[in-house]
């Protein structure tokens, strides 16, 4: 099953700093869900002015379990750089 993942960053003056600190654990992490074929299709939201806010993640988990074992490993998560975070199903539309 697809899932969307927008994923905000908390706001407070450190939110920046803590982002980049756990960045590259991060993308070691996105690095081993493509390797595993759950990784779609992923990137930065930006603000107005082109400054990083949060995340979004196009995954492609076999069911919640899969989904529910991400989230407790996930680097942004662990290290509360992501402050609210929205995950959909999705489906992709076939044309």
């Amino acid at each position: 099953m697809l899932y969307v993942v927008h994923a905000y960053d908390g706001t407070d003056p450190d939110a920046l700093d803590r982002r980049m600190a756990i960045r590259p654990s991060h993308f070691e992490g996105a690095r081993r869900l493509k390797a595993e074929g759950h990784f779609m299709l992923g990137g930065a939201l930006l603000d107005p002015n082109g400054q990083m806010i949060g995340s979004m993640m196009l995954l492609d988990f076999d069911d919640d379990h899969q989904l529910q074992e991400w989230l407790a490993w996930e680097p942004y998560i662990q290290h509360k750089v992501w402050e609210r975070i929205d995950i959909k199903p999705f489906r992709r539309a076939d044309i």
